[in-house]
């Protein structure tokens, strides 16, 4: 294997696979990727259904738990992470949202110039194909197929009458001129199949014919630290079938771990907090204190509804009967059950309308879902979750030990702040003013976990005993100029040359949404960044 690259980045996730893909275009510039997981192929994660597999177990999942959380009568949350090509985008629930407008504008605000919403539209835009929409807001062309919906559940539509008939308004393009309203999410598939973000973007580029041979994709490998001449970052220390193996970065080493793993490496490599570093036995490289801090999260409620019918997801014998014909009709048409996200539909309200933006938002799921599915209903029903999307409550990763087998300490302080509590006890009622609506009460035999909860203080209660993670974490490598910023503008990591951090941790607030397109879009823009004005053809293998 050779060693010595010109772009080192380490962790191939949504935002690595982009970098990988779009660094490589370069012919004459090589890009090795390095990634903990697998290759990101295996049909739980061709096939949507297949996330409830995933989500809930180690398969292609770090499925870390964080600290005992003071705002959730010391529970420990739950937090999932992708392991391997892909990602998190390689079991999420394929949302395709991007936040609002306002979110970008803020950034820029904060002290980062080019990153306002008018500057970031174009990478959406790149990164997208989109197959209904294609207008100002829309791409069609780009790796990221985004589709339509092909499960044909007729609950989309009981949604949609639920949202009327309790005074909603609807929207049907979340990611437009207005974000606010209720309806049927795009997903990010194609042909009904998970388009994760190594499928959009790396492994086209690793097939026989159209192969790159300045590109190396390395799998089954974790970085365990990052080298440095001074306080130039040099390569990294890589552990590969059970060697550590010194990979060198002419140009840059560009760290994509997501919000969780990338203040961790940074720790782990001496970058940090340096008496936090000590205490652990790390020799401090660089003072920077921001890294692992202003950790955010979006706190989220689940509403649950047991049902009789059977065009909900459950574990019955009528509901596996009908499971085996989903599946040749998966087979044969990529098309039914098999190729639901579970959160088919949802959306954005205001809790005031003096509002300026959506303040929740909404994911009504095909399932009953308990414990992000680790508790098991056997029968029938939907859920709708509801998450707070600005909370004040911030958080932090620290390290658990030197050693990069161990999980970080994770702290998303949920309910920390006693603003998130209040604003959850609004959501809860607003949810459920849509979830009494005539159209889905026609459907639902029991309220599960939310029967006799009328008061604000049973509200608090029940939130305090069931609110965790949506799967939103950001901001642990916040970018900004001030001295607890981690990286500047251009994602550079401050006081290093040549080490970027390029994922969803660089978020400085979190988005009103789901982060897996921000992330895409974060990629997308640091590769026009890195890559300045330099470029030539792609180098391939030769047709087979």
């Amino acid at each position: 294997m050779n060693n010595t690259f010109d772009y080192l980045i380490l962790g191939g996730g949504s935002a690595g696979s982009v970098l990988a893909a779009r660094l490589s275009e370069d012919g004459a510039t090589r890009v090795a990727l390095v990634e903990t997981g697998g290759d990101g192929r295996d049909l739980l994660i061709r096939t949507p259904a297949g996330a409830v597999a995933m989500l809930p177990t180690k398969i292609n999942n770090y499925g870390y738990e964080t600290v005992p959380q003071a705002g959730l009568n010391g529970r420990r949350g739950y937090q999932p992470r992708g392991r391997g090509l892909g990602g998190s985008s390689a079991i999420n629930a394929m949302v395709y949202v991007r936040g609002h407008r306002a979110d970008y504008d803020q950034w820029a605000a904060l002290g980062n110039p080019g990153w306002s919403y008018d500057e970031v539209l174009p990478f959406f835009k790149q990164a997208e194909n989109n197959e209904r929409l294609c207008d100002d807001y829309h791409g069609r062309g780009g790796p990221l197929n985004v589709a339509d919906l092909r499960s044909g559940n007729p609950f989309q539509q009981h949604f949609l009458d639920a949202a009327r008939q309790a005074g909603f308004p609807l929207n049907s393009d979340f990611n437009g001129a207005d974000q606010e309203g209720l309806g049927v999410y795009q997903v990010t598939q194609i042909n009904g199949e998970r388009c994760s973000a190594a499928r959009a973007y790396l492994h086209p580029l690793l097939s026989d014919t159209r192969r790159r041979l300045n590109l190396e994709v390395i799998t089954g490998a974790t970085a365990e630290r990052i080298l440095f001449d001074g306080r130039r970052a040099t390569g990294a220390a890589v552990r590969y079938r059970g060697e550590l193996i010194n990979f060198t970065a002419t140009r840059e080493v560009i760290v994509c771990g997501g919000a969780i793993n990338s203040p961790q490496l940074l720790m782990l490599s001496g970058i940090g907090d340096a008496a936090q570093l000590r205490q652990h036995g790390i020799e401090p490289v660089h003072h920077l204190p921001g890294v692992g801090l202003n950790l955010q999260d979006h706190p989220d409620f689940i509403f649950g509804f047991a049902s009789p019918s059977t065009e909900l997801i459950g574990f019955t014998p009528a509901g596996l009967l009908r499971m085996l014909g989903e599946m040749w009709r998966y087979g044969w048409r990529r098309r039914g059950m098999l190729t639901t996200n579970f959160a088919e539909c949802g959306g954005f309200l205001k809790l005031s309308p003096a509002s300026p933006t959506p303040d929740i938002q909404l994911h009504f799921v095909v399932a009953l879902v308990e414990d992000h599915a680790r508790k098991l209903n056997y029968r029938h029903g939907f859920s709708c979750h509801v998450c707070l999307l600005r909370p004040r409550s911030r958080g932090s990763i620290r390290l658990a030990s030197a050693r990069a087998a161990d999980a970080p300490l994770i702290d998303p302080a949920f309910l920390q702040h006693e603003d998130d509590l209040e604003q959850m006890v609004q959501a809860f009622r607003l949810t459920r003013k849509l979830l009494r609506a005539p159209a889905l009460t026609a459907h639902a035999s029991k309220e599960m976990f939310t029967a006799g909860i009328e008061t604000d203080d049973d509200i608090r209660r029940v939130l305090r005993e069931r609110v965790d993670t949506v799967y939103h974490p950001v901001g642990s490598c916040r970018m900004g100029n001030d001295d607890l910023a981690v990286v500047d503008a251009e994602l550079r990591v401050h006081g290093i040359e040549a080490l970027r951090v390029v994922d969803a941790s660089i978020m400085p607030t979190l988005i009103g949404g789901n982060t897996n397109a921000p992330t895409i879009m974060i990629a997308e823009k640091a590769a026009a960044l890195i890559r300045g004005s330099r470029g030539s053809a792609p180098t391939v293998a030769p047709d087979a």
